[in-house]
Order: C-alpha cells, then sequence, then structure tokens
C-alpha cells in the first residue's frame, strides 16, 4: 500500500527500503549511535547503492520540490533516510543557488550528530562555498559565533579539502575564536581542520599550534600526520 503522508517521488524508494530492513542490524545500528536515531537497519554499502540508483533514475528539475524532499526525508525517524536527504541534495548541486545556504543550515541543525554534520561538510559545504564564494563569510562567520556547536564545527571544517585555495586568515580567525571551548566534538575539529591544512603547509600548523593556546587534543590532531 503507498503512504498517502509521503511525498510521492519517497514511496518506491521506502517499499524497496522496507523489504530491505533488518531490525537486528538496525538495533546495532542506533546503538552505535548512543540510541539517538532509528534506523530501518540496511548496511551501508546497500544503502548507499540502491539510494544512488534511486535518484539516478529519478531526477529532479525544480528546487522547491528538491527542498521540500529533502526536508520530509529529515522528518522522518529512520536515520536511513537523512543519509538519503544528504546524498539527493549532493547529486541535484546543478539546482543550487546562494539561497540554498538556507537549507545548509537546516540540514546541520536537524537531527544533528557527528554522522550527518560530517556527511553534509564533506557532499555540501565544500562545494556550495566553491560555487558561491560570496556566501562564505556570511554563513561560517554566523555559525562561528553561534551558540550552536554543529554549526561552529562546520566553520571549522568546511575547507578541509580546499588545500592551497585555503583562506587561512579565515582559519585562524574561526579557531582562535572557538580555542577555550570545552566540547570534544570542537576540540576535536580544530585538530582536524588543521592536520588536513598540515598536508598542504605543514610549516604554518606547527608554528600556529606552537604560537596560541590549543587543547591537548586539537594539538594531538593536528600534529598527527606531521613530521617534526
Amino acid at each position: 500500500m503507498p503512504c498517502p503522508d509521503m511525498h510521492p517521488y519517497l514511496r518506491p524508494l521506502k517499499k524497496q527500503w522496507t523489504g530491505l530492513a533488518d531490525p537486528v542490524k538496525a538495533a546495532g545500528m542506533k546503538a552505535y549511535l548512543l540510541d539517538q536515531f532509528d534506523f530501518l537497519g540496511i548496511p551501508a554499502p546497500e544503502r548507499r547503492r540502491t539510494a544512488k540508483t534511486f535518484y539516478q533514475a529519478n531526477p529532479i528539475s525544480n528546487y522547491t520540490k528538491l527542498e521540500n524532499i529533502v526536508k520530509e526525508c529529515f522528518s522522518l525517524r529512520q536515520r536511513e533516510y537523512h543519509y538519503f536527504a544528504i546524498e539527493l541534495f549532493a547529486h541535484h548541486k546543478h539546482l543550487w543557488t546562494p539561497a540554498s545556504g538556507e537549507l545548509l543550515e537546516f540540514g546541520l541543525t536537524t537531527h544533528s550528530w557527528w554522522d550527518s554534520v560530517d556527511h553534509i561538510g564533506s557532499d555540501w559545504l565544500s562545494d556550495f562555498f566553491l560555487l558561491f564564494p560570496a556566501c562564505i563569510k556570511p554563513l561560517t562567520e554566523k555559525w562561528n559565533r553561534s551558540d550552536n556547536i554543529w554549526l561552529q564545527r562546520s566553520s571549522l571544517l568546511f575547507q578541509k579539502k580546499y588545500k592551497t585555495a585555503t583562506d587561512t586568515k579565515l582559519l585562524k580567525k574561526y579557531i582562535l575564536h572557538l580555542a577555550d571551548a570545552e566540547d570534544f566534538f570542537i576540540r576535536k575539529a580544530i585538530g582536524w581542520a588543521l592536520r588536513e591544512y598540515g598536508k598542504t603547509d605543514p610549516a604554518f600548523v606547527i608554528r600556529f599550534v606552537k604560537e596560541h593556546s590549543l587543547s591537548p587534543l586539537s594539538k594531538k590532531e593536528a600534529l598527527k600526520r606531521i613530521h617534526q
């Protein structure tokens, strides 16, 4: 039976995924994320494969429709639909506009945990800010100074793929603003951001760590791959 309250686009996917669901695996997945989210119990490789096949076979040509589907996916209980929303939106980069920043923030702050936030960081943020560089400072400045740790974490990590294109002044500014944060995920993100840039300019990272007061975790992560 079709689900009358679900967007028509998602109904065939729901039918397919219901057939692949495994309650035993779902319990293990839920426990792994500290019982915060329900799961269907579809192993990640199978979930990614079926999701990719589905959205490639069912392209979306209208941004409003895409946004509505993404938001509906995030309204569903099972975590697999949240992952699907992230991958679906990334697949439709050709529909993005500068106004898509609002949906980025929605994704980062809805059912937030490291798995979804870092998935969005990899699949949305890096490409969005490369496409629309004028959006970088307005959005990431707001995130860095917000009270939401996931927005803060994203302000630190959105450049992690940029290599020589990294804005080091911005990276430094955002790290120093959060250097005294006690949250594990922020301290880890500071170190991760520096470690990634250290692959491009290790001298910058070594100097930065020496000159500024960072948590032991941030320092350890920053220097993990650098031979001094």
